[in-house]
């Protein structure tokens, strides 16, 4: 088989959401990284510095385009599988207990990742946009310019509202939901099953799902509260 007959197959789209899978879980472990910079507590110096990094070094704005090139064909291939697996079984089983075999969450990737979707537009408008295309943040109090602000100022104005809070606190739920069956998922895509080493492969995938989506959650929480100054 070719290489574009297989990337055109059932397991070749199954591997290439394997592949940007991991790839995406890798940035979230950076991101995650660099947010959390703000538990430093400093009045944002720190994490401003951190986000100056992101926004200035060449190879990080040049993994954006990757990373915009990765979501959209992992949100494409999902898509594809959902409607190739809807059309492999027009008629649904006359009895089926999910459960049986499978986790809710398992069965609900695709709503979970919908929800994700959402949450992504919503969270770029807030900050991305802003950072990238506007005039109206600066990287550190020592660059503002004006009515400028810098992230950390922006977070802050965010996260003053509760509903923003609860919102993004629900996705990181939705976001832990969908990584505790995608994290083992992408190793056993690309073939990373072992009995040896998918039991560590669970645990670490189960670590991963709540740790980091709960630091996310943590930051708008925390900032509300006003435990971050």
């Amino acid at each position: 088989m070719s290489k574009s007959g297989f990337l055109r197959s059932s397991i070749g789209k199954k591997f290439l959401m394997g592949i940007t899978g991991l790839f995406l879980i890798s940035f979230l472990v950076v991101h995650c990284f660099v947010n959390a910079l703000i538990f430093v507590n400093d009045g944002g110096e720190t994490f401003d510095l951190g986000c100056e990094f992101m926004g200035t070094n060449w190879i990080i704005r040049a993994m954006e385009v990757v990373l915009f090139a990765g979501i959209l064909l992992h949100i494409f291939q999902a898509l594809i599988l959902t409607i190739e697996n809807r059309k492999a079984r027009p008629v649904p089983y006359a009895k089926f207990d999910g459960s049986a075999n499978s986790t809710w969450y398992s069965r609900w990737m695709g709503l979970l990742g919908t929800l994700i979707l959402m949450f992504l537009i919503i969270h770029l408008t807030h900050f991305w946009v802003q950072s990238r295309f506007t005039d109206n943040l600066a990287h550190t109090r020592e660059h503002i310019e004006g009515d400028q602000i810098t992230m950390f100022d922006r977070m802050k104005y965010i996260f003053s509202s509760l509903p923003v809070v609860i919102v993004y606190c629900l996705s990181m739920v939705s976001l832990a939901y969908h990584l505790l069956h995608g994290f083992q998922s992408a190793f056993q895509t690309l073939g990373l099953n072992h009995k040896k080493y998918t039991p560590l492969i669970k645990k670490c995938g189960v670590a991963f799902s709540i740790i980091v989506p709960l630091i996310f959650a943590a930051m708008p929480i925390c900032i509300y509260c006003g435990c971050i100054q």
